[in-house]
């Protein structure tokens, strides 16, 4: 336990987690806004298999490249003056550009997002492709609307789905620090940055501690989820 003893400042640390919590909560809520109806679009409109393998494989065509270069991908479009800026001055919407589109926090949660959506699409989908369509025949025969039979049947049925893909989007943004770095600027902090920076400086017994912390971290929020749903029954 000596690495405890040199923690930063608790204050300090404490606000290292909750932005890094900060970012959880944002990509879970955006990668979860988008895959689901990815998901389900794949599994309910797109009869062929052979169509739906294709556009899973059109979803991994950004993980042929490594992720700095996907992210890198990202400045000339948001710099100071990158695509966007440019075209909404040119519109006239904005009279000069808009600088918290780079080295921010959007930036960050958008490479977020970017980076891990697939996570949360592929085992959502895996979940729905597994739904009894009588079940959906029989909301609709018993008068239930489009919206009443996505509800009450097929988002209780992807829950398995969805905390799995909750799992993997979580612990992929608790310990990167390659996205926080770049595309924040070396300007923002997270528990794993501040873990790959105490390993440069050959701080190990801090960096030990806090990986140790983040990890326990990590396990509670699984196992939260495990409680609320029955991973082994429901699969």
């Amino acid at each position: 336990f000596e690495g405890c003893g040199n923690l930063a400042d608790p204050c300090t640390t404490a606000r290292t987690y909750l932005s890094t919590l900060k970012f959880c909560a944002l990509t879970l809520a955006f990668t979860l806004l988008i895959g689901f109806p990815v998901a389900y679009f794949l599994a309910f409109h797109v009869r062929s298999r052979t169509v739906q393998m294709g556009l899973f494989l059109l979803c991994t065509i950004p993980f042929w490249t490594s992720n700095v270069i996907r992210m890198i991908s990202w400045i000339p479009l948001l710099g100071r003056n990158g695509l966007v800026n440019d075209t909404l001055q040119g519109m006239g919407v904005i009279g000069s550009p808009i600088e918290g589109l780079l080295y921010s926090d959007f930036s960050v949660t958008l490479a977020f997002v970017h980076l891990y959506t697939v996570f949360m699409i592929v085992p959502i989908f895996n979940s729905m492709a597994r739904i009894d369509r009588s079940l959906i025949e029989a909301a609709y025969d018993a008068g239930a609307t489009g919206w009443q039979t996505l509800w009450s049947v097929i988002v209780p049925l992807c829950k398995p789905g969805i905390a799995i893909g909750t799992i993997f989007v979580l612990t992929l943004v608790m310990g990167d620090f390659v996205t926080v770095g770049v595309m924040g600027g070396q300007q923002i902090a997270s528990v794993g940055k501040v873990i790959q920076v105490q390993m440069s400086y050959l701080q190990f017994p801090a960096a030990a501690a806090n990986a140790v912390v983040l990890l326990a971290a990590v396990l509670m929020m699984i196992l939260g989820l495990t409680r609320v749903i029955d991973l082994r029954r429901e699969l």
